[in-house]
């Protein structure tokens, strides 16, 4: 394989200038979706379930289009850039069509859109700096994603805000309707989005293939066969029937319905591997769900390591996303009410500090390529984990709202180690061919414990919190610090 040259600055700027957009929209969603679903008419208690279309089509969309994007080749758009563009196209179309949802039915369905296509341009974006990078820049290649993330992520949450104290924008509306600063925000965010990726896109060139390599998908070998049968069958059969018999306890005791969503994951993953080995019995060896399969039961020793740290972290992550709204609300501003001032000074103050961990996270970024070189990627990540874990925590402490930032402090350097060091250590692990593939199977790791926290969640609020949010908050502290502990585990290779 051919050594990779060094980039400039401007080059790693260029190609990752998209991520300000895509942050942009993704940092609405994340701000705004719980507001917009409570205005519309949804419980509290149900908002994990309302959420779980972002992890589903995660789950979904980002091996395939890692799978495809591997396999792309054109000598004009590249192999990562024709998904950027298309993902910009319908992400922008779904933005504008977020804050107009007239029904709590619109809006679920059209966050299902969103992520969607915000999956496709992300995912191929995180093998973008395997593909161009030296593995001695790939640190600075993620950090500076992370710092693009930051920037996108801190304007975008202040936008309702800035809109409705700066330009006088009403930030209330009558009852089932979003508050015009909220439509004007997603407005912004979706134009940005389509600029930032389409300059990527225009700026970035990307290596043609190298001399021999070959991405046509290759049949197994005779002997592989069986034992590639014999074990998708076995790993089939054992989650279908977990996931069947974990559905039946659910239905008969009568527990909280919402668990059976972790039945249907395991059913589903059942499925898949039943089906996988069905295709291999039948000679169907070339087939891409055969190949994705396989892949995924054998993933480098590396990723499955960090698979851990990555469920317990992202599974703090969104506790913080569904639930802050919420949380601030009751536990602060005292209020339910979603019509009232008080309940949406609360949700505007939510929008800003998701800004600020965002801001702190950008600042952040451009720290962490030099602490790790001076100590380690592992002590780097884990040292900020902890921040974000005892920041969490701390929010159950806070009466007065302003004190809310300090929390968000330790949050934003959580956030920067996230969105850059696992990657940057993975990264170094992968088969250069399957790169863009394993990314996106690396983010099965967020979000499958986005889906068990969109199961497990309303059942933990309700069974033991009694309905207190900010307990979830308290919950989501501890999981990343445990994170953090995990990260010393990693084999990290360079």
């Amino acid at each position: 394989m051919a050594t990779k040259p060094r980039l400039n600055f401007f080059q790693i700027w260029n190609m990752s200038f998209g991520f300000l957009g895509i942050q942009m929209g993704f940092a609405l969603q994340n701000a705004n979706t719980s507001r917009i679903f409570e205005t519309l008419g949804a419980d509290t208690k149900s908002l994990a379930i309302y959420w779980l279309a972002a992890p589903v089509t995660g789950l979904i969309m980002q091996p395939i289009i890692g799978y495809y994007s591997d396999r792309t080749w054109h000598k004009k758009w590249g192999r990562r850039r024709p998904y950027f563009a298309i993902g910009a196209i319908s992400a922008t179309i779904a933005l504008l069509l977020m804050p107009n949802s007239s029904a709590l039915w619109m809006a679920v369905g059209v966050l299902w859109i969103m992520d969607a296509s915000i999956n496709i341009t992300m995912e191929p974006f995180r093998a973008f700096v395997g593909d161009l990078l030296p593995d001695e820049q790939r640190t600075t290649g993620f950090a500076t994603q992370s710092f693009f993330i930051g920037i996108g992520a801190l304007v975008a949450s202040f936008m309702p805000w800035i809109f409705a104290n700066w330009l006088n924008v009403p930030n209330t509306a009558p009852e089932g309707e979003i508050p015009p600063s909220v439509k004007y925000a997603f407005y912004i965010g979706a134009i940005m989005y389509f600029i930032t990726v389409l300059w990527t896109v225009f700026t970035t060139k990307e290596y043609p293939p190298e001399e021999g390599e070959n991405h046509d998908v290759p049949a197994m070998d005779g002997d592989e066969e069986p034992f590639y049968q014999s074990k998708f069958t076995k790993i089939g059969l054992i989650l279908t029937v977990i996931g069947v018999a974990f559905s039946a306890i659910v239905a008969a005791t009568g527990i909280d319905p919402q668990l059976h969503v972790m039945g249907g994951g395991l059913i589903f993953f059942g499925l898949i591997h039943l089906i996988g080995s069905m295709l291999v019995q039948k000679g169907r060896t070339k087939t891409a769900l055969v190949h994705i399969v396989k892949d995924f039961n054998t993933m480098p020793k590396t990723m499955i390591q960090l698979a851990v740290v990555q469920f317990f972290s992202w599974f703090a992550l969104f506790s913080m996303w569904i639930y802050t709204t919420s949380a601030v609300t009751s536990h602060i501003y005292e209020t339910e009410d979603t019509t009232s001032a008080a309940y949406n000074e609360g949700a505007d103050l939510v929008g800003n500090l998701f800004g600020g961990y965002n801001g702190i996270a950008a600042l952040a970024a451009i720290l962490i390529p030099f602490i790790a070189k001076k100590t380690s990627r592992k002590i780097t990540h884990m040292l900020a984990l902890f921040c974000g874990g005892i920041g969490l925590i701390s929010m159950y402490f806070v009466q007065d709202p302003n004190m809310l930032w300090l929390s968000m402090v330790g949050v934003g350097i959580a956030w920067a180690s996230i969105l850059s060091v696992p990657y940057a250590i993975l990264s170094g692990s992968l088969p250069s061919e399957k790169m863009g593939y394993y990314m996106g199977v690396f983010n099965f790791f967020i979000v499958i414990p986005q889906i068990v926290a969109a199961s497990l969640l309303g059942f933990i609020l309700t069974t033991f919190f009694g309905g207190e949010t900010i307990m979830i908050l308290v919950t989501g502290g501890v999981s990343m610090i445990v994170s953090g502990l995990l990260t010393m585990r990693v084999n990290d290779t360079q």
